[in-house]
C-alpha cells in the first residue's frame, strides 16, 4: 500500500526567515530615516583637540595643572557635555585620574575651550612609586574623553592626550656662608645689597647676597659677643622665588644650628 508522507513543517524556520527579513526592512529604514535628517538637518560629530597643559602654580607639595580642550559642535542644536573622564599617566602608571559630571552646553556651529583643572599630589605618587624622588623630572600623558550626548548619534565618547614633562621639586639646602657689613652704626647697621639674581645650574650651587637691617642696641650684649668671636651661630627660616622652565616656584628652607663668620664688606672672601 502506497502512503504519501507530508514534508513535516519546521516551526519558527519560515516565521524565522519572515521575521529575519522584516526586522532588516525595518533597521535599514530607520537607518535611511536617520540619514535623511541627517543630511537635511545637518548634524555631525563634534571634533576635539587638547589645546595646551598649563602649570598654574607648583611647590614642594603640589603641582595644579589647567587642560585646555577645544570642542567644536557642528550641529544646528546646542549638545549637552555629560562628563569629562581624565587620567595622567607616567610609563603606563596612573599617577591620577577622575570624573567631572555635567560641565555644559557646547553651543550650536559653535567652539568652546573647556578648561579642566588637575592636581598632582607629590606625596601620593611617591608613596605609591618608589623611583619617582625629589629633583627628578617625570614625562607625563593626559588621557582625556570628552562624553556628549548628540540627537540621532547618541551618546558618544571624544578620546585624546598630550603628552609633556613636570619636575618633583627638591627642598634647597641654605646655609650663611658670611655676615658682611657695609654700614656699621648704633643706630642701624646693613648689610651688602642684593645686586642681581643668580642662576644656579642643575644640582650646582650658588651665593646670593641678602640685605638685612637691624639696630644694634636692641641686640644687647649678644651682638658684642659676636663680633668679638668673629662669628655666631644661627637659624634661619624663609623661602626663595625661583625662575624655572615649567614658572615660577616658590622654595621653603630652614637651617637649625648653623655657623657663620662676620667680616666688613671690603674684607677679601678667600680668607678663613
Amino acid at each position: 500500500m502506497a502512503t504519501s508522507e507530508k514534508p513535516k513543517h519546521k516551526e519558527g524556520e519560515e516565521d524565522g526567515e519572515h521575521g529575519s527579513g522584516f526586522l532588516g526592512k525595518v533597521k535599514g529604514f530607520i537607518h535611511d530615516i536617520g540619514e535623511k535628517m541627517e543630511e537635511t538637518v545637518g548634524f555631525g560629530k563634534p571634533t576635539s583637540d587638547v589645546q595646551a597643559i598649563r602649570i598654574l602654580s607648583i611647590n614642594l607639595k603640589k603641582a595644579e595643572l589647567l587642560v585646555e580642550v577645544l570642542i567644536t559642535n557642528p550641529n544646528p542644536i546646542p549638545i549637552p557635555l555629560v562628563d569629562i573622564n581624565y587620567l595622567i599617566e607616567n610609563d603606563g602608571r596612573k599617577l591620577v585620574s577622575g570624573l567631572i559630571p555635567d560641565t555644559g552646553t557646547i553651543h550650536s556651529h559653535g567652539s568652546e575651550t573647556i578648561k579642566i583643572p588637575l592636581t598632582l599630589i607629590y606625596d601620593d605618587i611617591k608613596h605609591t612609586y618608589n623611583d619617582i624622588k625629589p629633583g627628578t623630572v617625570i614625562p607625563y600623558k593626559v588621557r582625556v574623553e570628552l562624553i556628549v550626548d548628540i540627537p540621532i548619534f547618541g551618546r558618544i565618547t571624544l578620546p585624546m592626550e598630550k603628552t609633556g614633562e613636570i619636575p618633583v621639586p627638591y627642598k634647597p639646602e641654605v646655609e650663611l656662608a658670611k655676615i658682611k657689613f657695609d654700614k656699621f652704626s648704633f643706630e642701624e647697621t646693613r648689610g651688602a645689597r642684593l645686586s642681581k639674581s643668580v642662576k644656579i645650574e642643575k644640582k650646582g650651587q650658588g651665593v646670593v647676597e641678602v640685605p638685612i637691617s637691624f639696630r644694634p642696641k636692641d641686640f644687647g650684649s649678644a651682638l658684642w659677643e659676636m663680633m668679638r668671636e668673629r662669628g655666631t651661630g644661627y637659624s634661619m627660616k624663609g623661602s626663595i622665588d625661583v625662575g624655572t622652565l615649567f614658572g615660577p616656584m616658590k622654595l621653603p628652607f630652614e637651617k637649625e644650628g648653623g655657623k657663620t663668620k662676620l667680616k666688613k664688606a671690603d674684607d677679601n672672601d678667600d680668607e678663613d
